[in-house]
């Protein structure tokens, strides 16, 4: 029997102490005065009555009641009743609150207040204090006590409240009781009043009334079902309300939810104000708080809110509540839909049933919490089969193994269930419910008996709803066991009976009275014998084993009965000593024992070959076992949720062989490397298994004799009892035994857990004392044997309370092996591990204290015999290793390095390791890595033997390493963790190597070193490019080679002493030279420094005089400028010759200036510039200091059609652009020198404007009439072709009729400086008629330029051009755009090279994860902002004005905006032989520094890699996939020149300008005509040569567009990724060094097997593995290696592929022509409906109308009327001639061989001439079959043919008569024939030419 209640207190308000506004409680009286010894008087009680505070109000309110709950500090809960009303306040207490009054008080009086206007009311509250939860009782008793008061009843207060404290009511359980009259107790407190109290049957099962229905309705099914997830993981949970009741009834509701679980921590239903703090205390919690304070809860950041009133649950960004595992999170939302809402399921139907009653809200209640019941029911499902018995007596010791529980659930991933079995409330959970003896209720029964009818039902909703109603039933029973009974009789106030004046304030009560009261029914108590509760306990039933909790196939290692079979023949195998069948079988097992049921069979199958605890094997057999148990322990987590590890420990201590007699290695020092040995988890969930295992058995062997025992009511064989079993019993008899015989069964369960402790320390001192104790690799490799004091598993935490004997917070980890005491980091682990499980599982302290002097002598005892071992097995003979595959160097390549042993694993890419790419797993593989002067190269053989015979090779060119660090990785085989390098390179591939046990470290270091050698020589002369083919000394320059002349030598020499003696002063001068501020400008520059220039500039008179006054010497200089390419480009551009006619060159606008030939003025442009022909040579100087780096203006680039230039320089210096946009003055004649120079500079940009033609050119543009903006000519468009760059042709008309905001915003970042005059926008483009930029970033058309716009255009850096002022009068204008740095490229390629080649495995495989790294990386933004820009100047120079780029230094972005643009506007350099002069001239004459971004020397290595020239192929890339038509060169070419840009193979792209070039003397050699076959030097040579044996470099689908500009798409939706950076071939490495190449297209004739057998043979092509376009050429390259083949077996001389091919597309050309129609009829008809020839088709306006037009080939219009409006220049016939020969009998008039004499110092050499009448032209060809024209000698400019005489150098065996001069307007050319009569026919045949014209 219980008390109903234990205090009744009464609290009033009273003033604070320190006289502030509020008041505060006191108690006025408590009954009984003294407290009960069994319970104390709760303290703090006055706070809980006035959560929100006590104040006084200035009208009556009505009486209000709730119920709060105080904790004590046993857990114990208390339930305050408290029911609170008003009175008038006494005199006293107004005192202390007048200052609230004002503030609050009258103003709020209602007119029906009773009283006087000013009258304030105080609260008092009466409460009862007791540890039931009888809240209805409590109210009503509470009222009874109020009313009497109030209606002034006839009944005394004190003897309601005695019999109230003195009333006993029976515990819980009414059905053990005899009677209904001992369950259901009638009470009544002496007024007339009758009250019945039902108490609940079990005691465990919580009373909910109607709470969980109630907070269901005000939150909803999801926002609980979180809230109950949050609360089982341990989270804060703050519940808001304006009413108290709400609070407390939600708290009890969600702590009913929780049943079976018990909540342990804070849990405060309702908080007073005064104590909010507690809310920010660190530990979980359920709190309730009035909404009044929901602003001081704002800033709790980790609480989840429900907000009850609102309905809604808000959980912080921070908090994750795991939800509960699927498919119970689904199942469990459905059903309490069903529950909820009965009629969600019959909304639908066409004919409703009558609608049913729903069910009572308190019935409700119940089938809610019948739900979460029947949840853990399948949570929890089996989980008696996972608890260990360590102890039975004295009291019994339970521990749960969660990660067995978790591995057979199946939910090991499953965040919540891990949460939930490592939380408080379920170690409270097993510590009483893992009692194996005790009484059961309805969650036991549940989970016993009834999971395989809920699994069953799964699918049938209305059975699942017949079972939560039954489970309903049986907790309504629980809590109305006898619902007949219920009759209450109590008397409540009248209405408004608060409002009344009361007769008087609530009396003082007698304490003697009550006292006495209490008094005498606690002596009648005591008399009375005391009511025991017979508990009814039995052996609780376990119920079904488990079973996972979604059936999941186990995907790819679904383990069929023939996995397992394989496994089995494998291990009889080895131990039946048939080692090569076992070999075959061992990669099968090792890939089976990826699935579970195989590694669990692998453990069945050795124990049997255990005897007696030891088997001793061979070495071999020994190995095999290792080498499986590695395999096995490979996939273990931590936890070994699935007891591999835990079958697999008595396994390794049996397992052995001898190594010598007295020596022998267990198999445990072979399997250390896995990270669940060093888990302590994992030793106590094994200790505490074998403790089980043991004390079971303790217990069954007295009971031999009996064959069966009763256990429950059914009897078990003795042997198949469980361990709960067992326990269950021996607790039933306990209270039988004598004392002594208690006493022995203790001992001995103590020392059988004591020894276990010994065998456990000798156990964990095998597995973690690694063998070579010297290095301690294991321990630095795990994860810290010391960081894991605080990881406890065990899953009752008090643990914390000091079962970890002391914290070893010193031990973090091992970083630092060599400092690492292995011995003494082991003991500590071992100790810590004794010390938790003896103090959990009671050993004696004695006993505990013997451990810690035994463990450090077990370790030290262990360490001694493993030296034996450790000294003996190094002595066994070595595993026979496979051979190392030399790799296949190229001519010149040396080994630095010769192979090093090591592993290649995989890296983050898919390719070669099997995943979803498909193909075999290539990697990891075994091989070794060679360092040679020119790669890094590793062969090997995958690991994997199923693979096959496959050689895997990956090498990348020492010069690309970018990034070099160690790693610390497992060996594929062995699974030991090795020393490794990961090496990343910039052409995208990446070593990441284990190295093998052989190699020491300090072979891996000096690799490391050589490597570092290589990568950044000291000298750029030490590198590959330099030392190949040449036997010089690194470091010294080579000799140059006899046969280049002495001319070549001195003159380089010359050139280069030259050069460097104007440098130095030149330097000298800058230097001292600084500019002066501009408050000094008028004073005169400083002496010295006017006479150091003017100096200068009198030595060097060539830099003031025009070209035609060069010296003799100089000469020589300029001829071999002349040679460079730049030249040969300018003259094509019609820019300017090195004419001495000057007469002819002052017409041109432009001239080639010499002036930088000593590269003075800049030393990284060339020798030669092109300049306006009006500015003199000696102004450039002064131009020049304008500029960064002394880069001024200078043209690359003249438009053929618009004729408008195209110009690049450095940006200006500051001081030198506010010069120039300043409105300028009469320069006074003391002005300095900066502002000389701007005036010069502002001059320079004058002639360039001047220099533009000034007419309307033939398509009717206008360019500007006057060169003053204040005159614009009138525009008028005249019908020509326009090219609408709209994706879709048919919105052309739509895009001009709307007007949106022009393109110039895309361009520039949003501002500029608003003091700009005129805008550029508004100047460009005029607003009347503005075409939209189009939706995929491609630039408007090309109407929107306006009439007018500037003369010219400068591009210059926003930043650059902040606060720049144009004047509005000159012609030129800043489009000021922001770029990014070079060092914005070096990072974004970083991320790059780190998305396409990972280096670890993503964490989330597929293409997500890798599109997200690749957008982190904004490389594809960097290629989309160069593309708009240059589209932009391309738009520009089309539209006739000129653009200058201005950009950094002019050696980066500024090289690729221009060279891009040129691509864009001129076809020429789309070709092959285009698109080499372009790189030469813009990129290697023009200074881009390839050796400084390369990162080429050690001087640079700080500097890192920037790949500026790669952007700049990508960008190119991106056209050449947009326009496939329009390049002459494949894809491959331009990945060929990214990969060996970088590659120091070739000395094309060494060095960082011409100058340091000739220093190095390389510029000129590269010159020299007889090569002989060395090595190439020079990419452009190699590619030559490559061309004419293979078409790899050359695009089959070239059709080029006359004259057509380009303008792509720059949108980053439009770009792709090249392939370049991911494709990857590990058959032979990369393609790009054709010689190394396994299988090249074309094998010379004596490796082709006879006939065609090989082409037909079927092989396997791996996209990983193999090169696909070598495997699977295109069907063009395959007809014509078919075509050579043939002809090789025809005996013939195989015809070049480039004649074969000219010849097919000449024909079919013809074909098409004789068919009369516009299209073609073969080869190339098939690629032209997928590529479009550019971004929109033309649509030509003529007059007929629109006609559309596709033309193919550049000779074919569409023969509509309309074509005659595009007059587009067609190609020089030159150019195009060898690609398009129509027939050659009508163009070859006559052919021979000549010898000719080189140009200006270069030798004679034999060519192959062609006298063409047709064309009036004498062409020249390398020899007959050649294609490529040569030269040309145009017959119309030849003067007079006449014999000539031979000179130096001619062939020496010819006659003197058969030289002749053919002597043209430009220059002689000396010839010599073979003999004298075909000179002479020669002479008639070249005479007869000029005679017929």
């Amino acid at each position: 029997m219980a008390r109903l209640a234990d205090y009744f207190v009464l609290v009033a308000f009273g003033p604070h102490p320190r006289g502030s506004g509020e008041g505060q409680g006191q108690i006025l009286q408590r009954f009984p005065e003294k407290d009960w010894e069994d319970n104390p008087f709760p303290q703090g009680i006055e706070l809980f009555c006035q959560p929100s505070g006590w104040q006084l109000c200035p009208e009556r309110n009505p009486p209000t009641f709730f119920v709060a709950v105080l904790t004590d500090i046993n857990s114990e809960r208390h339930y305050c009743a408290c029911l609170t009303f008003w009175e008038p306040a006494e005199p006293t207490q107004e005192a202390v609150c007048t200052e609230d009054v004002d503030e609050a008080g009258p103003a709020q009086l209602s007119p029906a207040t009773p009283g006087p206007p000013g009258q304030l009311f105080a609260p008092k509250t009466l409460v009862l204090v007791s540890r039931l939860d009888h809240a209805e009782v409590f109210r009503n008793s509470l009222g009874l006590i109020y009313t009497i008061h109030v209606e002034g009843l006839n009944v005394g207060l004190e003897n309601v409240i005695g019999n109230l404290l003195t009333c006993v009511i029976p515990l819980a359980g009414g059905s053990q009781l005899d009677s209904v009259e001992d369950g259901v107790r009638t009470i009544s407190l002496g007024a007339g009043d009758r009250q019945v109290i039902q108490t609940p049957l079990a005691d465990s099962l919580p009373v909910s009334r109607c709470s969980v229905a109630l907070l269901f309705r005000q939150l909803g099914i999801t926002n609980v079902l979180s809230l109950f997830c949050a609360a089982l993981t341990e989270h804060k949970v703050l519940f808001l309300s304006r009413s108290y009741q709400r609070l407390s009834d939600a708290c009890r509701g969600l702590l009913a939810l929780l049943f079976p679980l018990r909540y342990s921590f804070t849990y405060v239903p309702i908080l007073p104000a005064q104590l909010l703090e507690v809310l920010s205390t660190p530990t979980p919690f359920i709190i309730g708080v009035n909404a009044a304070f929901q602003a001081e809860t704002q800033e709790l950041l980790d609480v989840i809110i429900a907000d009850l009133d609102g309905g809604t649950v808000t959980v912080p960004e921070c908090v994750h509540v795991p939800p509960l595992p699927e498919p119970l999170q689904s199942q469990t939302h459905s059903v309490l839909s069903m529950v909820l809402d009965p009629e969600l399921e019959l909304a639908d139907l066409a004919f409703p049933p009558p609608s049913t009653n729903a069910s009572s809200l308190k019935m409700q209640d119940k089938e809610l919490r019948a739900v979460f019941l029947r949840l853990f029911a399948q949570l929890l499902q089996g989980y008696r089969w996972c608890l260990h018995m360590v102890r039975i007596h004295p009291e019994p010791v339970i521990r749960f193994h969660k990660a067995a529980f978790l591995g057979q659930r199946g939910l090991v991933e499953d965040d919540f269930l891990m949460k939930v079995l490592e939380g408080m409330a379920f170690a409270g959970f097993v510590s009483e419910r893992g009692v194996p003896y005790r009484a059961t209720d309805l969650f036991d029964e549940l989970v016993a008996h009834e999971v395989a009818r809920m699994r069953a039902d799964e699918n049938h909703p209305q059975r699942v709803l017949r079972h939560v109603r039954e489970l309903a039933e049986q907790l309504y029973k629980n809590e109305n066991p006898y619902p007949a009974v219920a009759m209450h009789k109590v008397q409540r106030p009248g209405e408004a009976s608060h409002l009344r004046r009361a007769p008087r304030p609530f009396p003082r009560l007698d304490d003697g009275m009550v006292q006495w009261i209490v008094d005498q029914a606690t002596a009648k108590m005591q008399g009375a014998p005391p009511a025991v509760k017979a508990e009814r306990r039995t052996t609780v039933p376990s119920g079904p084993p488990m079973t996972a909790i979604l059936e999941r196939s186990s995907g790819l290692h679904g383990n069929s009965a023939r996995r397992l079979e394989v496994v089995r023949n494998c291990i009889s195998y080895v131990f039946e000593g048939k080692m090569l069948e076992a070999k075959k079988l061992l990669p099968a097992v090792l890939r089976a024992l990826k699935g579970r049921a195989a590694r669990r069979c692998l453990t069945q199958e050795l124990h049997l070959h255990v005897q007696q605890n030891r088997a001793v094997l061979d070495h071999q057999q020994f190995d095999f076992v290792v080498r499986m148990m590695n395999c096995c322990l490979q996939d273990c987590t931590s936890l070994d949720e699935h007891g591999i590890a835990a079958a697999l420990l008595p396994l390794v201590t049996a397992f052995c062989r001898k190594l010598s007699p007295g020596v022998t290695q267990f198999a445990y020092s072979c399997v250390q490397e896995h990270v669940v040995w060093s888990t302590p988890q994992f030793w106590e969930a094994m200790f505490y298994g074998d403790v089980q295992t043991h004390i079971r058995a303790l217990y069954l062997e007295p009971a031999e004799d009996r064959d069966h025992v009763q256990v429950g009511d059914v009897s078990v064989p003795e042997d198949e009892r469980s361990a709960l079993d067992v326990a269950s019993e021996q607790r039933r008899l306990w209270p039988t035994l004598s004392r002594e015989k208690q006493q022995e069964l203790v001992q001995k369960e103590e020392s059988t857990v004591f020894s276990q402790a010994i065998h456990y320390a000798n156990r964990m001192s095998y597995l973690l004392l690694p063998l070579d104790s010297s290095r301690s690799r294991l321990l630095r490799e795990r994860a810290g044997l010391g960081d894991l004091e605080s990881a406890s598993n065990s899953l009752v935490t008090n643990s914390m309370a000091g079962s970890v004997a002391e914290s070893y917070d010193t031990e973090s980890g091992f970083e630092d092996a060599e400092t690492c005491d292995v011995a003494g980091a082991v003991v500590r682990f071992i100790n810590r591990f004794v010390d938790k499980v003896c103090t959990e599982s009671g050993v004696t302290s004695d006993h505990l204290k013997g451990l810690h002097v035994m463990v450090p002598d077990i370790v030290q005892m262990h360490i001694e015999t493993l030296e034996a071992v450790h000294r003996e097995s190094k002595r066994l003979p070595p595993i026979q290793k496979p051979k190392l595959l030399r790799p296949r160097l190229l001519p010149g390549e040396e080994c630095v390095l010769d192979g090093l042993r090591v592993y290649l694993l995989p890296d983050g890419r898919e390719e070669g390791v099997g995943g979803s790419g498909g193909g075999p797993a290539l990697l990891p593989a075994e091989g070794a890595v060679f360092l040679t002067t020119y790669r890094v190269i590793f062969t090997g053989m995958p690991t994997d033997p199923l693979v096959g015979e496959q050689v895997v090779v990956r090498s990348f060119p020492v010069a690309a390493l970018t990034k070099e660090k160690r790693i610390s990785v497992q060996t594929p085989v062995d699974q030991l963790l090795q020393d490794g390098l990961q090496l990343r390179s910039c052409t995208f591939q990446l070593l990441k190597m284990a190295f093998d046990e052989e190699v020491g470290s300090d072979s891996a270091e000096l690799f490391r070193k050589q490597l570092h050698k290589l990568r950044y020589p000291l000298d750029i002369r030490d590198t590959f490019a330099f030392s190949l083919g040449s036997t010089h000394t690194p470091g010294r320059p080579p000799r140059a080679t006899k046969d280049k002349g002495p001319s070549l030598k001195t003159l380089s020499r010359n050139l280069v002493k030259n050069a460097k003696k104007t440098i130095g002063r030149q330097y000298v001068t800058r230097k001292k030279y600084s500019p002066p501020s501009w408050e000094h400008r008028g004073q005169p520059p400083p002496e010295d420094q006017e006479d150091e220039i003017s100096v200068s500039e009198e030595l060097e008179p060539s830099t003031l005089t025009p070209s035609s006054a060069l010296k003799p010497s100089d000469r020589m200089t300029m001829s071999s400028l002349v040679e460079r390419a730049c030249c040969r480009d300018y003259q094509r551009l019609g820019l300017g010759t090195l004419s001495s006619s000057l007469s002819r060159a002052k017409s041109e606008p432009f001239r080639i200036s010499p002036v930088n030939r000593m590269y003075a003025i800049c030393r990284s442009y060339p020798g030669l510039l092109i300049v306006p022909q009006s500015v003199q040579d000696n102004a450039l100087q002064r131009v020049s200091r304008c500029y960064r780096q002394n880069r001024f203006p200078v043209v690359c680039w003249r438009s053929g059609r618009s004729k408008a230039v195209l110009l690049r320089s450095g940006g200006l210096h500051g001081k030198g652009v506010v010069g120039l946009f300043k409105a300028q003055n009469a320069p006074s004649p003391g002005q300095s020198q900066a502002d000389s120079s701007s005036l010069e500079q502002e001059k320079y940009l004058q002639a360039v404007v001047s220099s533009m033609p000034r007419f309307a050119d033939a398509s009717g543009r206008n360019t500007l009439s006057g060169f003053s903006s204040a005159h614009v000519g009138s525009h008028v468009p005249s019908p020509r072709a326009r090219v609408t760059t709209l994706s879709n042709p048919m919105a052309a008309s739509a895009s001009r009729r709307t007007a949106p905001r022009g393109k110039w915003s895309s361009v520039r970042a949003s501002g500029r400086s608003g003091g700009l005059g005129v805008d550029v926008g508004s100047r460009l483009a005029g607003r009347d008629m503005l075409s939209p930029p189009q939706a995929n970033g491609a630039p408007p058309d090309p109407g929107f330029l306006q009439p007018q716009r500037a003369a010219l255009y400068i591009i210059g850096d926003k930043a650059q051009l902040k606060g720049v002022r144009p004047d509005p009068l000159q012609q030129w204008e800043l489009v000021p755009i922001e770029v990014f740095e070079a060092r914005q490229v070096k990072a974004s390629f970083k991320k790059l090279l780190k998305a396409c080649v990972p280096g670890c495995p993503a964490a989330e495989p597929g293409p997500a994860s890798f599109l997200r790294s690749l957008e982190d990386s904004e490389w594809l933004i960097q290629i989309h902002k160069l593309l708009q820009v240059s589209v932009l100047v391309v738009e520009l120079l089309d539209s006739g004005s000129s653009v200058l780029v201005s950009l950094e230094d002019g050696w980066d972005i500024t090289t690729q905006v221009v060279s891009l643009v040129q691509v864009l506007s001129d076809p020429f350099y789309r070709t092959l032989e285009g698109f080499r002069l372009l790189v030469e001239k813009e990129w290697l004459s023009f200074g881009h520094r390839f050796s400084h971004r390369g990162a080429h020397t050690l001087a640079g290595q700080s500097s890192g890699f920037t790949p500026v020239f790669l952007q700049f192929l990508d960008c190119v890339h991106q056209v050449h996939l947009q326009f496939p038509m329009e390049f002459e060169f494949s894809p491959f070419y331009l990945k060929f020149l990214g990969y060996h840009h970088a590659s120091r193979r070739f000395r094309t792209f060494l060095l960082d300008s011409d100058y340091e070039r000739i220093e190095l003397g390389l510029l000129y050699e590269e010159k020299g005509e007889r090569r002989g076959q060395q090595a190439c030097r020079s990419v452009w040579e190699y590619v030559d040569r490559l061309s004419k044996r293979t078409p790899v470099f050359y695009n089959y689908m070239y059709a080029p567009e006359d004259a057509e500009v380009l303008r792509p798409y720059s949108n980053v939706s439009n770009l792709k990724v090249w392939d370049f950076y991911t494709e990857e071939t590990l058959a032979e490495g990369p393609p790009y060094d054709w010689e190394l190449a396994q299988g090249p297209p074309e094998p010379p004739e004596e490796e082709r097997p006879d006939g065609g057998a090989p082409q037909s043979r079927r092989r396997v092509v791996w996209p990983c593995y193999d090169s696909r376009p070598r495997a699977q050429p295109d069907a063009i390259s395959r007809l014509l290696e078919e075509l050579q083949r043939l002809e090789t077996e025809l005996g013939r001389p195989p015809e070049r592929w480039k004649d074969t091919w000219d010849r097919v597309k000449a024909a079919q050309r013809l074909e098409a022509r004789a068919d009369g129609r516009g299209t073609p009829s073969s080869l190339l008809v098939s690629s032209v409906p997928h590529h479009r020839r550019s971004l929109g088709v033309y649509l030509q306006e003529g007059p007929v109308g629109s006609t559309l037009s596709l033309s193919l080939d550049s000779d074919q219009s569409s023969g509509s009327t309309a074509s005659s409006s595009r007059q587009a220049a067609r190609r020089s016939t030159s150019t195009l001639y060898s690609q398009f020969q129509t027939a050659e009998s009508e163009n070859r008039s006559y052919e021979g061989t000549l010898y000719k004499k080189g140009a200006f110092m270069k030798p004679w050499k034999a060519r192959w001439f062609v006298l063409d009448k047709t064309k009036h032209q004498l062409r020249y060809y390398d020899h007959r079959v050649d294609t490529e024209c040569k030269g040309v000698i145009d017959l119309a400019e030849v003067e007079a043919v006449a014999p000539g005489t031979p000179t130096m150098g001619a062939p020496k065996t010819v006659d003197e008569k058969a030289f002749f001069d053919v002597k043209t307007t430009r220059r002689v050319y000396n010839f010599c024939a073979q003999d004298v009569p075909s000179a002479q026919q020669w002479v008639d045949q070249i005479q007869s030419c000029l005679s017929d014209a």
